[in-house]
Formats: structure tokens, sequence, C-alpha cells
């Protein structure tokens, strides 16, 4: 999957989370999500050069980030079926220690062949 695949396919899975998403869909949707993230920073700069700088208040990027914060989530929970894992595990984000086990998930390769989650999605 390449990036505009990948970004695609979030958007338009943007309340889903059933099935798998491979490692570069979910890789090139975490890179769209940091470049769209300095870009909006940018503009904010750009436009509220002095609300930004006093208050650190950054409006466009704070929008930004809502409305794409349900598609990375879903992203991810696809990301964590991927490896055979439930999506309740994204709960675990909220301890200092559970980030851990949730970096190597998503970096890990995904289950070969079917799993509980549906078919590979690297397969397809």
């Amino acid at each position: 999957m390449n990036f505009s695949e990948s970004i695609s396919t979030c958007f338009r899975k943007f309340v889903s989370a059933k099935g798998r998403a491979s490692r570069s869909e979910y890789w090139w949707f975490q890179l769209f999500l940091y470049l769209l993230s300095f870009i909006t920073i940018f503009v904010d700069i750009l436009i509220f050069s002095d609300n930004v700088m006093e208050n650190a208040i950054f409006p466009i990027n704070t929008i930004t980030s809502l409305i794409t914060l349900l598609p990375a989530v879903c992203v991810f929970i696809r990301r964590l079926h991927d490896v055979n894992r439930s999506g309740w595990w994204i709960l675990i984000s909220f301890t200092c220690i559970g980030i851990i086990p949730l970096l190597y998930w998503v970096i890990i390769k995904g289950t070969d062949g079917s799993n509980d989650y549906g078919d590979d999605p690297v397969k397809h």
C-alpha cells in the first residue's frame, strides 16, 4: 500500500474498526498525520502569530486534530487486529508502561493468513 492509498483507505473506513490494517497502511497514515500537523501549526503561526506566541493557541491544528482523531484511532485498532489483538488493548495507552507493548504490536509483522479479525490485508 502506498501513501495515497493509505490515506484514502483510512478516511473511507473513517469509523470502522472492523478488519485489519497492514503496517504500511498504519505507518503511511501516521506520516500523513505528522505532516498535516506540521503544516497546520505553521499556518496557525502565520495567521495567528500574536495569539499563538502568547497563549499557545493553535485553532487550525486543534480542529484538524479533532477531525482526524477518529480515523487515527480506528486504523490503530485495525492494526492491533492485524497482530490478533483486541482493540480494547488501546486502553493500556493510558498507563505509561502500556505504550511499550502497543508500540511493539504496531511495529511487528501481522499474522500470516486469516486470524480472528479477518483475512490478511497484505495478501489482498
